[in-house]
């Protein structure tokens, strides 16, 4: 079962971090089997608007680029044919780390000039193949803004294990609900036995992620874990 961070907040009023509800899921009995944040690794990248491209003084493929970014004018040199001015490209400034290569950027002097960061292509951010050029961002992407919420990539996916016994979980709402109510779970010592001979009984653990009753009044009441029941 894959669902969005965004997607699941729908269903459930938490400002719980990612890190927290994976954790929750599992505790759950819903294993969490993996989690791409792009944003996350995207989170130092961001769109710039170039104020001017020219040609560098001692190199006829390369350009002399003058950014305005999210700290302000940062100079850099580019070897992308479509580099121009007044166009706006992703930014990667100095000590942030290319995902698609995985280079650490530093300040540096290419030809004579120096260059403080770089514009990406598509193959540097690990989102394609494509290198023939820079990324050409839409004209009113403001400066400044994270590149991954520009590209609709501001929230992570969660993929969770479905057992057999959990197909109330195959939906979003069953999985919101399950969040939402205090954990049960068996005691290991002097259960009580119910009236159906069951030796398992309702227990309060690990406090919810936030009361039932933001999500839905169908869903105050999560339903008791496979092998227990209500005492």
């Amino acid at each position: 079962m894959k669902f969005t961070l965004d997607w699941l907040r729908q269903h459930l009023a938490t400002d719980a971090a990612l890190p927290a509800i994976a954790e929750r899921l599992t505790a759950l009995g819903l294993e969490v089997e993996s989690i791409d944040d792009r944003a996350a690794a995207l989170a130092p990248f961001t769109v710039a608007y170039v104020k001017e491209a020219r040609p560098h003084p001692n190199a006829d493929r390369l350009r002399l680029c003058t950014l305005e970014t999210v700290t302000g004018e940062v100079q850099v040199v580019c070897g992308a044919p479509n580099a121009r001015t007044g166009m706006k490209g992703v930014f990667a400034p100095v000590g942030s780390r290319l995902p698609g290569t995985g280079a650490e950027l530093k300040a540096g002097t290419i030809r004579g000039v120096a260059s403080n960061g770089m514009l990406c292509s598509m193959r540097e951010m690990g989102l394609s193949d494509e290198h023939e050029g820079i990324i050409d961002l839409p004209a009113d992407a403001p400066v400044g803004r994270p590149f991954a919420e520009v590209l609709g990539l501001g929230a992570a996916v969660i993929d969770v294990a479905i057992t057999p016994d959990r197909a109330d979980c195959l939906g979003i709402h069953g999985i919101a609900r399950d969040l939402a109510a205090p954990a049960r779970r068996c005691p290991d010592a002097s259960p009580r036995r119910s009236p159906g001979g069951a030796t398992c009984r309702t227990a309060t653990g690990t406090p919810a992620l936030t009361s039932s009753a933001a999500i839905s009044a169908t869903s105050a009441t999560a339903p008791a874990r496979a092998g227990c029941r209500t005492a």
